[in-house]
């Protein structure tokens, strides 16, 4: 599928859908606690979908006939070993959490993962160590890393040390560990995305898991304990809003972005704060997050925790005045493309002038020119081309457009509703 989009002026009001890293989640915890829990406006995407089928296959069940509220029937932590190979398609969230689930099955069975060509190709062996040192046995079965994996419980609690590129392992880990035998320990050197594991750790806290945290560098759990059912909403995504406030920066724009709640922990609400360090129109009120078109400047801005704010903002910046560099963000190269070359090849394309960084960017505000496109199946790459097609005279054309079903299937339909030209074809 190929999106199609050219110069365009956004006005109104625009709902952001529900988060990702949230309802993903709210699946893991409700499939692992006993009785049913409602997880009221959840995200209605692939990756949601994926997590959905994963816990189904490991022995939770769940009703989603009702979109604005699904029903799941948790197994109590008793989790079992399907016969069938669980494939978790692109979502790379559903993997990282799931195995750790897994790991919590009794000895004697065995559960195998996999997914697409992208999964396939995304580390995750610094987990399958931990878990191996809690007393799971996990291994790669290609041996290099990454998936497909296969994992035999059970871990009984322990002692484990772990590097944590992705915040996704240490969210895996703190989401099995409650319901070990026994108390576990986990030592963290490096960490990622910190904030992604503080959305991990309000799930803890709502479910009253008792924990220590010692600066995110030492976690204690408390093992032998249990989820519980819930009746929870999920709020609005903030990685999804990125797009809508990055166009709404650069196009002619006066939008109002509603839904969302920066007391939640979610990371990439720091957009905000990154476009109005370079300059954009930007209001928080009770109606919403206002944004009006404006003059940019480039800054540097430590992306470390929002890797995947990454491509939008590298768009944001080829519109700005001067320099932007994004630094620190090594996980980037590691997301579900290497974001960071692939960035900087499609934006040279567009007539950027950008430089790769072993760990980010560095864009030069440009003069830019139409092109066709290729967003490499990767979601956040699409939607963020999109939003410099946007900004364009002429039309440009990007391609694996399919891949926005990911998480934000309805992005294109939404940009509509707001006065872009912009359209879907086959």
């Amino acid at each position: 599928m190929k999106l199609i989009a050219k110069e365009s002026r956004l006005r109104g009001n625009v709902a952001i859908p529900a988060s990702k890293s949230h309802t993903i989640r709210a699946v893991a915890i409700a499939s692992l606690a006993d009785g049913e829990s409602l997880i009221r406006n959840p995200l209605i995407s692939d990756d949601a979908i994926s997590a959905i089928k994963c816990y189904g296959m490991l022995g939770a069940k769940a009703d989603c006939s009702d979109k604005a509220c699904w029903k799941i029937t948790g197994t109590g932590g008793k989790l079992k070993a399907p016969a069938e190979i669980i494939d978790v398609g692109n979502s790379g969230t559903t993997l990282r959490l799931a195995t750790g689930s897994a790991s919590l099955i009794p000895k004697g069975q065995k559960v195998t993962f996999t997914g697409d060509s992208q999964i396939q190709t995304r580390p995750i062996q610094p987990l399958l160590d931990s878990l191996n040192e809690l007393g799971a046995k996990a291994k790669s079965i290609k041996n290099n890393g990454s998936a497909p994996i296969e994992i035999q419980g059970q871990i009984n609690g322990g002692k484990t040390t772990i590097e944590c590129f992705t915040s996704q392992y240490l969210s895996s880990l703190l989401l099995a560990a409650p319901l070990a035998p026994k108390d576990t320990e986990i030592i963290v050197p490096l960490l990622n995305e910190p904030d992604y594991v503080k959305i991990t750790l309000d799930w803890l806290d709502w479910q009253g898991i008792e924990y220590e945290n010692y600066n995110m560098k030492r976690f204690i759990i408390k093992g032998n304990q249990k989820f519980k059912a819930f009746d929870k909403q999920i709020p609005a995504d903030f990685s999804s809003a990125t797009f809508f406030l990055c166009a709404a920066a650069i196009l002619d724009s006066d939008i109002t972005i509603t839904g969302l709640d920066f007391s939640d922990s979610q990371p990439d609400k720091a957009v905000v704060d990154y476009l109005k360090k370079m300059g954009a129109k930007i209001e928080i009120t009770s109606a919403g997050v206002r944004v009006q078109s404006s003059q940019l400047k480039g800054v540097d801005i430590d992306m470390n925790r929002t890797p995947d704010a990454l491509p939008a903002m590298a768009v944001t910046a080829a519109f700005a005045q001067g320099t932007t560099r994004f630094l620190n963000v090594p996980q980037a190269r590691k997301k579900e493309t290497d974001r960071i070359k692939c960035m900087a090849e499609e934006l040279t394309k567009l007539g950027t002038n950008v430089e790769e960084l072993p760990d980010g960017l560095i864009v030069h505000g440009s003069k830019l020119h139409s092109a066709n496109l290729d967003g490499r199946g990767d979601h956040r790459i699409v939607m963020s081309l999109a939003i410099a097609a946007m900004a364009l005279s002429q039309p440009s054309t990007i391609d694996t457009a399919e891949a926005m079903n990911v998480t934000f299937p309805d992005f294109a339909n939404l940009m509509k509703h707001l006065g872009a030209d912009i359209n879907l074809s086959a």
